[in-house]
């Protein structure tokens, strides 16, 4: 099973998508801010993180610079989760986020960008 970590300070927003996720058969482990990330990406090896922009104690493109700079967490595509804000997107993708997606959030979409996500590393991997 493929385990997806996910960042978000949001209880409800932690709800659907563990429940939108789970039902498309992954694995589904959750965190509440930047730091608590870096430390569980580290220990759980997760195949995708969903990094929410803005949360307290450490920001998700704060967290993303720190595991992309890290070799045992560099490999793990990381989809940044965030409001339309130029200015929000221009640093998760300064951070080294893989992907981005601008809330509200259509999960089809995020689906489609997991898989794909998924697909290249498999492909790198071989």
């Amino acid at each position: 099973m493929q385990i997806i970590l996910i960042v978000d300070d949001v209880p409800p927003s932690v709800d659907v998508l563990r429940n939108f996720l789970s039902a498309h058969g992954f694995g589904v482990r959750r965190t509440i801010n930047g730091q608590k990330a870096i430390e569980l990406a580290s220990q759980i090896k997760p195949d995708i993180i969903l990094m929410d922009s803005m949360m307290p104690v450490m920001h998700g493109w704060e967290a993303t610079a720190i595991l992309k700079a890290r070799e045992d967490t560099k490999h793990i595509p990381i989809i940044t989760i965030g409001e339309g804000m130029e200015e929000h997107q221009e640093k998760a993708l300064a951070a080294g986020c893989d992907d981005l997606l601008v809330k509200p959030i259509k999960l089809p979409e995020l689906l489609e960008k997991i898989n794909n996500l998924l697909s290249q590393k498999r492909k790198q991997d071989a």
